[in-house]
């Protein structure tokens, strides 16, 4: 070994010991007579000490020779430090150096290797082996190997067995784009990477693996943002002879214990909501439950009183649902304030056309954006209705239910923001369940699953399958952590004739059924167990418990937002000769 001891390892209880640490360099302070190096790995940081008169003459010509981020090792005597730093775990003490070895010479790295960097997003994903020296990335990464441990502590000690599942499959043409990636041997045919084990995990229940997990790769050709990469992994998981009840409990467990080990938290029992009570209270399917600014609709399908009809104000008479929230302590917003608001929802993505104000002032008196058309007992009726109290601000939307709740659900959002209500070191965990089974789809006129289509309906809804698909309810949930869906999954069809007729609501003919799935609907007939499972979004589970917005310091070598990866220069281009063995004409730009 080139060291003894890491760079964090060194304390004052090690006072007098030789030592040998190797690391970078990442600063030098040169006082003439003395040099003091701060050496770095990925333990921590110590300090070297050098001085004229106790250290050889020859150790300071190598010693100020050397620049950021050389790789060096120094061998020395453990010594208390005269000036000690209470901000490192090793300020107590430095090491006295007897030896030092440049074991490599680093040019000037393109941005500082510091906590705050003055590298920008794109020269650090560049350099990003550069960038995985920093503190943050590291620590970030030291989070995603934590959750990693516990998740198969916990599921090992239910009995679950993780299985591998393959990476080259069959492409399907539900959900989203795949990576496609053509076979050599069979010219003209394409595997896809999976854009999850799903197929696979059910046939392990099959063969009777009756709870399997595996922390996996996925993979979706789609448009990235901060949450989404091509590639992603998954915590997979699913078990046999279970309802929906024995999910929730066996994997609210599993979040439990990860915010226990990693965290240091307990975490209550994690309640439940309704996908129709998520969307009527939240205007979202994974609602953000770590303040309230619930809706209120002043009129709509929901409320059976309509409060602003008949006044002469167009814009919500002609409104299938007026709708608001009541931002608390925000009555004191000036008109810029309020105009700036205005804008941002104003903005293309988000689309709303408007939104009306009602101040509560602290006086007791109200004052609206629409005080033409209503007087101040119809705004005293509504601050009832909302449950405002002076100082509070009322914010109202109107327009088509779906595009209103949406756009509110936004603006609650952003006020929660703006207010300081969204803390990233505060958890709130919410089960949603009894999401709808199919959407229709306008463009394409057809029926989609909301899910996936192996997702079981609820038993009680089997019968509207025949009558009315749009009120069919999935035998699916979701777990929600402070407004991002972390984790989803249902109870899986396992019966082949129900299985055919959802393809069948889906638009597969019979023939596509058996091409794309025949292989899982023969399973069925050879004894599969009633099954069911959960994907938990494993980026993004450690982002939220590392108190960030982007998934990108949690993974080691991320893409841009086009899909890039920049170090390496990927996607590229591939030789003629490669194309000729893939049987695949040329490329042309």
């Amino acid at each position: 070994m080139l060291r003894t001891h890491t760079c964090g390892e060194l304390r004052l209880t090690d006072d007098n010991k030789t030592a040998t640490l190797s690391g970078w360099v990442q600063t030098i302070r040169d006082k003439g007579g003395v040099l003091w190096i701060d050496l770095r790995d990925r333990y921590g940081i110590t300090q070297l000490l050098l001085e004229d008169g106790q250290t050889a003459p020859e150790l300071f010509t190598i010693a100020r020779s050397l620049g950021r981020e050389f790789v060096l090792k120094a061998t020395g005597t453990v010594i208390e430090r005269k000036s000690k730093n209470p901000n490192l775990p090793t300020g107590d003490i430095e090491l006295k150096v007897t030896a030092l070895e440049v074991l490599n010479p680093a040019k000037l790295p393109p941005f500082l290797i510091e906590d705050e960097t003055d590298g920008g997003d794109d020269l650090r994903m560049k350099y990003r082996y550069l960038d995985l020296r920093r503190n943050p990335v590291r620590r970030s990464l030291e989070l995603r190997h934590r959750m990693a441990q516990q998740t198969r502590v916990y599921m090992d000690g239910q009995n679950f067995i993780e299985v591998e599942t393959p990476v080259l499959i069959k492409s399907t043409p539900e959900g989203a784009r795949d990576f496609v990636v053509p076979s050599r041997m069979n010219p003209g045919e394409f595997y896809a990477l999976p854009q999850s084990p799903q197929t696979f995990k059910q046939l392990l229940m099959v063969s009777g693996f009756d709870r399997y997990y595996q922390i996996v790769k996925c993979f979706r050709d789609e448009d990235l943002r901060a949450d989404r990469q091509p590639e992603f992994t998954q915590i997979d998981c699913e078990m046999s002879f279970v309802e929906q009840e024995d999910i929730l409990n066996m994997f609210e467990g599993l979040v439990r214990h990860l915010f226990k080990a990693v965290k240091g938290i307990d975490m209550a029992t994690v309640p439940r909501m309704t996908y129709a009570d998520a969307m009527h209270r939240y205007g979202s399917d994974k609602p953000d439950t770590r303040f309230g600014m619930e809706f209120v609709e002043i009129k709509g399908p929901f409320d059976t009183i309509d409060m602003t009809s008949g006044k002469g104000f167009g814009v919500f008479d002609a409104a299938e649902l007026v709708v608001g929230i009541n931002a608390p302590g925000c009555a004191h917003y000036t008109r810029k304030q309020l105009d700036e608001l205005t804008d941002w929802i104003k903005r293309p993505q988000i689309g709303a056309k408007g939104l009306i104000y009602v101040r509560y002032n602290e006086d007791g008196t109200l004052k609206s954006s629409v005080d033409k058309f209503y007087s101040e007992a119809d705004l005293k009726g509504w601050a009832v209705h909302f449950g405002a109290k002076p100082g509070d601000l009322m914010l109202i939307i109107s327009g088509d239910c779906a595009k209103a709740r949406k756009q509110l659900s936004e603006l609650r959002l952003e006020m929660g923001s703006r207010l300081g209500l969204r803390d990233p070191n505060v958890f709130s965990t919410l089960w949603v369940l009894d999401f709808p089974l199919l959407e229709y789809g306008e463009e394409d006129n057809r029926w989609f699953a909301m899910h996936h289509p192996f997702t079981s309906p609820k038993p009680e809804d089997i019968p509207l399958l025949d009558t009315d698909l749009g009120a069919a309810r999935a035998n699916a949930y979701d777990l929600v952590i402070n407004g991002t869906e972390v984790g989803g999954g249902s109870i899986r069809i396992f019966n082949r004739n129900l299985q055919a007729r959802m393809f069948s609501i889906l638009g597969f003919s019979d023939e596509e059924a058996k091409a794309q799935f025949g292989f899982l609907m023969d399973a069925f007939e050879f004894g599969a167990p009633p099954h069911g499972g959960i994907a938990f979004g494993f980026d993004r589970l450690c982002s939220l418990f590392g108190g960030a917005d982007s998934i990108r310091d949690f993974i080691a070598f991320p893409k841009n937002n086009s899909g890039r990866d920049v170090m390496i220069d990927s996607p590229s281009t591939i030789s003629q000769a490669q194309l000729n063995e893939l049987k695949i004409a040329t490329i042309k730009a």
